[in-house]
């Protein structure tokens, strides 16, 4: 006679289950090779981001080519994420095709600012921000960086009194 499965389990499931915890959540960027070196440094002066790792590709020779990003990890702030290089005949990439469609959130109190350095630095502004805001909502500035994300630059969300 089969055995009969149940959600939730027995008593032995739950005696073998380790608790999870992540400890961080990093989205990774794929630009199409060889633009991730601009894209990191579009991120450096667009947003002040800072290298905290760098992994180029070890197939490729510097002094024939300029090599491949396997991974640059990067911080804003408190957030980190990371940009790669991707090729089409990469095999073991994630994903297939630098794909657009990733919204980020930057908080700050100076939004214009950050807006004008940002721009400066190669983003097209789709949604400019405005100075002074009666009503008290938040000031956005909606940008799109030079690979086809979205960063959204905002005053920070006010505790309610």
């Amino acid at each position: 006679m089969a055995e009969v499965a149940h959600n939730g389990g027995g008593a032995e499931k739950e005696a073998t289950q380790v608790a999870v915890v992540f400890t961080a959540v990093k989205p990774q960027l794929f630009v199409k090779a060889p633009k991730a070196k601009d894209a990191v440094q579009f991120y450096k002066n667009a947003f002040g981001a800072e290298e905290v790792g760098r992994v180029n590709n070890p197939k490729r020779k510097a002094e024939q080519e300029t090599p491949l990003i396997l991974s640059v990890e990067l911080k804003i702030g408190s957030f980190f994420f990371i940009v790669s290089d991707l090729t089409e005949e990469d095999s073991t990439a994630p994903v297939k095709t630098a794909t657009t469609g990733s919204v980020f959130c930057l908080d700050t109190e100076n939004v214009i600012s950050a807006e004008a350095k940002a721009i400066t630095a190669g983003a097209i502004a789709e949604i400019r921000a405005e100075n002074g805001d009666a009503d008290g909502a938040r000031i956005r500035s909606k940008l799109i960086d030079p690979y086809g994300n979205v960063w959204l630059i905002c005053t920070p969300v006010k505790e309610s009194e």
